[in-house]
């Protein structure tokens, strides 16, 4: 007989900002934009979607759209939730594996 395990949600596991922050960090690592509006969306449900919507200028209902799985959010939109957690985008150089011509 097969073991039941419950679902593994990652929000329940990001409590603190520094968790956040490594998480976002991570995702943003896969240059992925579907994932990022996921993983944005897994963040706004463990600080609390009704605040974070609220803070964002955005409604609960767009919100969940934006950020699901098969969302596509504007800018705008990752920067006003951003900034709603606390947060905010940066830009470093990517490393490079050619060396630099002279």
């Amino acid at each position: 007989m097969p073991v039941e395990t419950p679902p593994y949600d990652s929000a329940e596991h990001l409590r603190t900002p520094e968790h956040i922050a490594a998480y976002l960090d991570a995702v943003l690592e896969e240059n992925d934009p579907a994932l990022l509006a996921h993983a944005l969306g897994v963040v706004a449900r463990a600080k609390g979607m009704t605040e974070v919507a609220e803070a964002a200028g955005r409604s609960r209902a767009q919100l969940y759209r934006s950020l699901s799985e098969d969302g596509n959010p504007q800018l705008a939109t990752v920067m006003s939730v951003l900034k709603a957690l606390g947060f905010r985008l940066s830009v470093q150089p990517a490393e490079r594996n050619e060396p630099e011509a002279a």
